[in-house]
């Protein structure tokens, strides 16, 4: 397919229409169903009960920490990717990756608080263009460095209703002015209470929104700031769970400090950082962990919330319903906090998504499907054709239990720290600008302790996964060629 500029695929929004002979309906008109992406900011696997037994690498495997049933529910009566891996492990980036198909600096948002190309295409454009009302709510971060920056209509790229999305910002409550206009609260310590507290306000402006009267499908994303820091929540959440009941990272040192989400004095200044706020967190990293553990269910609680408004509507079943994040939270796991950085917790993600007319409940794909995958995979099983710019596969045969030739491979992208790497099943690579390379034997050593890069007995694992990693970027002309040593690629080859 030839790929096709923004205006010309804006301005075939009337065409598809006429195409169909008809305006897109909901079920009942033609049966089209609504799309509905619940997505959360830095929620690791572990946090999932779901997911949370059958993960080697992380100090609770075998256990659950965090009841999470209606989550749970999405991937029990779909499908649930055990490894769906982000491109990037950084918001905005994963986010741009997410929602264009495209690879971070082709997107051009390759590092946090840079806006999209304003000529990218969303899914929200394609299905707005397909005759669906397109929403979000809650965080974007992706129209550059705007705080909280509540997005209007010419700046939300197709989601039409945007009177709650805005670009950036971790508030524990959200309110209307005098003058009904949507307004943060100042200070992250100010928390609301069950209709105020973020989560539960964005909760509703999405029951409101999917339970509305319309002759159209809808399109609504909701995004969760939370489990992101800071790491508090309202009560009960709060106390919900017990310090001592958090089980420490292997790979944690007690006494060393937490931090390090960059390389080099950002790091020292981040642990610097880090060390001061954990001397302000009665329990340390156990009361943090217990604290995340609260903000998890809070989020469950009210997806509960969200599946029962669409139950009562009727429209559960007519709903493909996605359930991720943008990236994971090492919560003290190499004694590292947040995202950045190398390590699967980061990188490796929930993914669950529910339409009982095309996925069979207890669906499992063990196949490697990555945030560029998603767009392709949504309108796949939609059955709606995609701009063409997207640089990802479509995974919808996997949902639907179907054969097809498929590469178990995820692609690192990391602009802001220089390095590129690719997950297999058998081995993670990094490729660093600074020569520190890294390479995991992640069936042998699920937690990545041993960096085998300066092994001689690994030195043709290493030579040929760096090779796939040039090899990459030399098809997407990607800025890393430079630091990676290579030349772009001739214009024959391209």
């Amino acid at each position: 397919m030839t790929p096709i500029t923004r205006r010309e695929f804006v301005g075939s929004a009337a065409l598809v229409v006429l195409e169909s002979g008809r305006l897109v309906g909901a079920k009942g008109a033609t049966g089209r169903p609504n799309l509905l992406v619940i997505h959360t900011d830095q929620l690791s696997q572990w946090a999932l009960s779901i997911y949370a037994p059958t993960l080697k690498h992380t100090p609770n495997y075998g256990k659950t920490l965090v009841q999470t049933p209606n989550i749970d529910r999405i991937g029990r009566e779909g499908a649930v990717l055990t490894n769906f891996f982000t491109n990037s492990a950084v918001c905005t980036p994963s986010r741009g990756c997410l929602f264009t198909g495209r690879y971070p600096t082709s997107h051009g948002a390759y590092r946090n608080n840079i806006e999209l190309n304003r000529d990218e295409i969303t899914i929200a454009q394609v299905l707005k263009n397909n005759g669906y009302a397109t929403g979000y709510c809650g965080k974007w971060h992706l129209d550059g460095p705007p705080w909280p920056g509540f997005m209007k209509p010419e700046r939300a790229m197709g989601f039409d209703d945007c009177r709650w999305m805005f670009n950036r910002g971790h508030w524990k409550k959200l309110v209307e002015d005098a003058d009904g206009n949507p307004s943060t609260t100042g200070a992250y310590r100010e928390i609301g209470d069950e209709r105020s507290y973020t989560t539960d306000f964005l909760a509703n402006q999405t029951i409101a929104f999917v339970t509305r009267q319309r002759s159209q499908p809808f399109c609504w994303v909701v995004s969760f700031p939370d489990p992101h820091s800071p790491y508090t929540v309202r009560e009960p959440y709060m106390s919900m769970h017990k310090p001592n009941d958090m089980p420490l990272p292997r790979t944690y040192r007690a006494g060393a400090p937490l931090g390090g989400e960059s390389d080099g004095e950002v790091a020292r200044a981040n642990d610097a950082k880090a060390a001061k706020r954990d001397k302000k967190a009665p329990g340390g990293l156990q009361a943090a962990k217990a604290r995340y553990c609260g903000l998890v269910r809070c989020i469950d609680d009210n997806v509960g919330r969200i599946l029962a408004a669409l139950e009562r509507k009727g429209i559960l079943d007519n709903t493909i319903i996605v359930f991720t994040t943008d990236h994971g939270d090492y919560m003290g796991e190499h004694n590292l906090m947040g995202k950045n950085q190398w390590y699967r917790t980061a990188y490796q993600l929930p993914f669950l998504v529910r339409w009982p007319e095309k996925i069979k409940p207890g669906a499992v794909s063990e196949r490697f499907v990555t945030n560029v995958d998603a767009q392709q995979t949504i309108l796949g099983l939609m059955g709606i054709r995609p701009c063409g710019r997207e640089q990802g596969r479509d995974a919808s045969p996997l949902l639907r239990g179907e054969k097809t030739d498929w590469e178990d491979v995820a692609w690192i992208h990391h602009s802001s720290l220089q390095g590129a790497g690719v997950f297999t099943p058998k081995y993670e690579c990094v490729v660093r600008s600074n020569g520190q390379n890294m390479l995991f034997d992640r069936e042998n050593d699920p937690e990545q302790t041993n960096n085998l890069a300066n092994d001689p007995a690994h030195k043709a694992v290493l030579d040929e996964l760096k090779q796939r990693v040039i090899e990459h970027h030399r098809r997407l002309q990607t800025p890393e060629l430079s630091w990676l040593g290579q030349a772009p690629a001739s214009a024959a080859n391209r």
